[in-house]
């Protein structure tokens, strides 16, 4: 490894906590300030929720970096390697040097959704705190996923106050290179690529993981029809991969099933863009990295995720059914909980299985995917689903208050009483969900065998990651992924 890059992974601060949405705006707006000469910080568009969305920018290459962080609001980790890696950039001239780039960094595209998952960010870091704060809204409603796409019968053009900032940075720059910050909640480190790399630059990332300890996800993929271009290495998701998988094996009516556009790396795929995406967990389990077989076929411990998905699913659609009328429909958890209850993959999933690769016995690290993990992500749902029926209660509440008031006179008895009514069914299913979710985290999650990773070592595999990339990129070793 060159020694520039061994002192910037050797000073990462040992971060003990992530920043708010308003702390990585100032810290921004300070870094700005010491560094006129070289940072510059600007505003690319508004959030849906009217907040400014910032972008600093940091000279002076013949070429575009652009780098974002919470590409999903849940997903922070790469907010803190900005943060880092941005004010390494302005003050080092030799880092800058390294690479020909000017560097355009949002550090918070999903702001809105991040004050959402505010309360876990600071701690304590479990898996019951983290999914009884954690939010991520639904599909169509996804700063990544809403970028326009026209496949086959699946139309959708209706992207997010925050997607049509970043389509606009995007044409205006069109970037040699992208990193998309994501992170999983739990598992291994795994990444995508819209280009091929050399095989030595898959293993200096399996590398850059092993550097700090963290385990590699070596179960099942994230989506069921990935292969790998080499172990947990792959390439890059597209909605257009969706519908073909869900096309091979039978589904109908699919352009509806999916409701959601395309994301950042497809719409720059224009440009040429290469996309880099690293995925890393809050917390992992080293069975994730078990190779072993164990005495369940991979067919019966994938059936068995989709059993188990389907009854938690129904249970999530049972409260929905419960606060309709209550709940306000354009609620951001009601619309993530309609969207994230659906098994519209499943049928697809189920003939899949039947293939002869299903047949062998299951890894230990797939069967923790299949049959230990989905309660934890499970879990996430019914944390919002307590979280949607206390944003109703409060509504109603509210409601009840002005009524005691009289500052809404005129009103009916009869109406008065349903605003009564509306709360103390609302505070039932606050008690009843959240009841629900502690069952289910302390039942199946805690089954798991789990450590929290530290923040700097995620920092570390993040920007080492990048910097692997970059280095091939430097060196003219990418290839398209269809080459």
């Amino acid at each position: 490894m060159k020694a520039i890059f061994e002192k910037l992974l050797n000073n990462i601060p040992d971060y003990k906590v992530f920043l708010t949405p308003d702390e990585l705006d100032q810290s921004s707006r300070d870094l700005a300030a010491r560094y006129p000469d070289v940072v510059s910080l600007s505003t690319i568009g508004q959030t849906k929720e009217g907040k400014d969305l910032l972008c600093l920018k940091i000279v002076q290459g013949s070429k575009n970096a652009l780098m974002f962080g919470c590409p999903h609001p849940n997903e922070p980790i790469g907010t803190m390697m900005l943060e880092y890696f941005t004010q390494a950039l302005a003050e080092q001239a030799d880092l800058r040097a390294e690479f020909d780039y000017t560097w355009y960094v949002v550090k918070a595209w999903d702001r809105d959704g991040l004050e959402r998952n505010q309360g876990w960010l600071k701690g304590p870091f479990t898996t019951y705190n983290y999914s009884k704060h954690f939010f991520r809204p639904a599909g169509h409603q996804q700063v990544e996923w809403t970028f326009p796409i026209h496949y086959k019968d699946l139309n959708f053009d209706k992207p997010l106050p925050e997607t049509r900032a970043m389509m606009e940075l995007i044409d205006k720059i069109q970037p040699d290179f992208i990193y998309s910050l994501h992170n999983a909640g739990f598992g291994g480190a795994y990444w995508y690529l819209t280009h091929q790399l050399p095989e030595a630059r898959y293993e200096a990332l399996r590398q850059a993981a092993d550097r700090v300890k963290v385990p590699l996800h070596l179960g099942e993929p994230e989506m069921p029809y990935l292969q790998p271009l080499s172990p947990a290495i792959y390439p890059n998701l597209s909605i257009s991969k969706d519908y073909d998988y869900l096309e091979k094996y039978g589904a109908t009516n699919i352009g509806e099933k999916i409701n959601v556009g395309d994301s950042s790396a497809a719409y720059a795929s224009k440009y040429g863009s290469f996309t880099l995406l690293a995925e890393l967990p809050y917390f992992f389990d080293p069975r994730i990295m078990d190779q072993s077989p164990t005495d369940m076929s991979r067919k019966d411990a994938i059936l068995y995720q989709v059993d188990q998905s389907e009854k938690a699913n129904a249970y999530i659609r049972s409260i929905l059914d419960a606060t309709a009328g209550l709940s306000r429909d354009d609620s951001q958890y009601r619309m993530a909980l309609i969207a994230f209850s659906k098994d519209d993959y499943n049928e697809s999933t189920r003939k899949m299985v039947e293939e002869a690769e299903y047949q062998r016995p299951a890894t230990e690290a797939e069967l923790l995917d299949s049959v230990h993990l989905s309660p934890f992500y499970k879990s996430l749902s019914y944390g919002m689903a307590t979280r949607m029926c206390q944003e109703a209660l409060e509504e109603w509440q509210a409601k009840a208050a002005k009524l005691e008031a009289g500052h809404l006179a005129g009103q009916a008895e009869a109406e008065a009483e349903q605003v009564q009514a509306a709360v103390r069914k609302l505070t039932d299913l606050v008690a009843s969900c959240a009841a629900a979710h502690a069952e289910l985290d302390k039942e199946n999650v805690g089954a798991l065998h789990y450590s929290v990773v530290p923040i700097h070592d995620l920092v570390s595999i993040q920007l080492e990651s990048g910097l692997i990339v970059l280095d091939a990129l430097k060196n003219g070793e990418a290839k398209p992924l269809d080459a």
